[in-house]
């Protein structure tokens, strides 16, 4: 298959007044896309023959490599669609049983950590459209995560983003440490054709974390904050040709402000600030001492420093801005407009020194795509 080759202007009407009654509009416009000419007219009957039959479109891996890198390069949410090309697809279809699907979660989360460079991957499991029962899914909203822990008076020891997955783990049977504390990582919850959840705990190891340090204040180090290497999205949808994959775990790498800004900033999560901040002497009686802001530059900073020091790719977020603004120059050379969604692509630090908050944006439908979906274990309350 060649590089993306793009169908010729005249080619496609004459393909579609005969093929449009049995393609899908998703598998036209994408198969449009990748292919051309006699092999763009073979790979629409083999759609339409699939779609009389209600199957999923039966894209071969190459096609489900292109399919998956448009849709990184599609993605409203992404800023870092730069390096859309260079994503790695791993095509896992055929598996479907939790067992299986562990073990090539494993393999991907060895190949994306690697040795700190981190590779973007993305692996393709069973699609929403096969006999034999639902599809699999990952419960998890991804495969690095920290427990949260209910306890008294609605406080929450560890990530409150994950505390009703925790409940499940729990109810499960999962065994966490004998002593809790905040950065307990999650095991995995995966069900399988049978929609029954089960349970994976993670060895020692599988998962690459930085420990958080400061390039000048040897205190930071005390406060024992640490984060994973890599951030791999579990609970999204992944739409192509007209097919629908519940579970496609995908990564890129971390820009800083995700960890630093968000992550561990955020008052529903972390809430880490008001720490830095007595630790640095600021006066936090009154928000007019800018004490949120001079605190979240030194945790930033700090976020920074320590994958660099780790030699754990990430990516600042100035960087990443100046290279959305090299990613819409070459879609509008590619005579493609970009969809961008304003509040996920403007850093949430110091975002007017950056060129992405002046630039007007507008979120469009596309295909192929990552969308949201229902959380799994919703879904197996409202199917019971």
């Amino acid at each position: 298959m060649s590089p993306c080759p793009f169908s010729t202007a005249g080619e496609a009407p004459r393909l579609r007044e005969s093929l449009v009654p049995q393609v899908r509009p998703d598998e036209l416009a994408f198969l449009a896309e990748v292919h051309r000419g006699d092999e763009l007219a073979r790979r629409l009957v083999a759609c339409a023959n699939a779609s009389e039959q209600g199957l999923a479109a039966p894209l071969s891996p190459d096609e489900l490599t292109w399919a998956g890198r448009i849709a990184w390069r599609n993605h409203a949410r992404c800023i870092g669609r730069l390096h859309w090309r260079s994503l790695m697809v791993r095509d896992c279809r055929a598996l479907h049983e939790p067992a299986a699907i562990a073990d090539s979660l494993l393999e991907h989360l060895a190949l994306a950590q690697g040795d700190g460079s981190v590779r973007s991957v993305m692996t393709v499991f069973a699609p929403a459209e096969y006999p034999g029962g639902p599809a699999p899914r990952i419960w998890n909203s991804q495969l690095c995560a920290y427990a949260g822990y209910r306890g008294g008076a609605g406080s929450v020891l560890g990530d409150p983003r994950h505390a009703e997955l925790t409940d499940q783990a729990l109810a499960l049977g999962w065994q966490p440490p004998a002593t809790r504390g905040p950065f307990d990582l999650l095991p995995w919850i995966i069900s399988g054709r049978d929609g029954r959840p089960r349970l994976f705990s993670l060895a020692s190891g599988q998962v690459r974390e930085v420990r958080l340090s400061h390039p000048h204040y040897s205190w930071f180090e005390t406060l024992g904050l640490r984060w994973y290497a890599v951030p791999v999205i579990t609970d999204m949808r992944f739409r192509a040709a007209g097919t629908d994959f519940p579970a496609a775990p995908f990564n890129g790498w971390y820009v800083g402000t995700e960890i630093g800004a968000r992550d561990l900033a955020d008052v529903d999560r972390y809430n880490v600030l008001p720490v830095i901040a007595d630790r640095l002497g600021l006066d936090r009686r009154t928000p007019r001492s800018l004490w949120q802001d001079r605190a979240l530059v030194e945790l930033n900073l700090a976020v920074v420093h320590s994958y660099e020091t780790a030699g754990v790719k990430l990516v600042d977020h100035h960087t990443a801005s100046t290279e959305f603004m090299r990613f819409c120059e070459r879609e509008k050379a590619a005579n493609r407009e970009v969809s961008a969604e304003w509040s996920w692509i403007v850093p949430p630090l110091s975002p007017a020194t950056t060129p992405v908050f002046h630039l007007p944006m507008r979120d469009f439908p596309s295909t192929p795509d990552f969308h949201r979906q229902p959380s799994a274990w919703s879904a197996t309350r409202r199917d019971s």
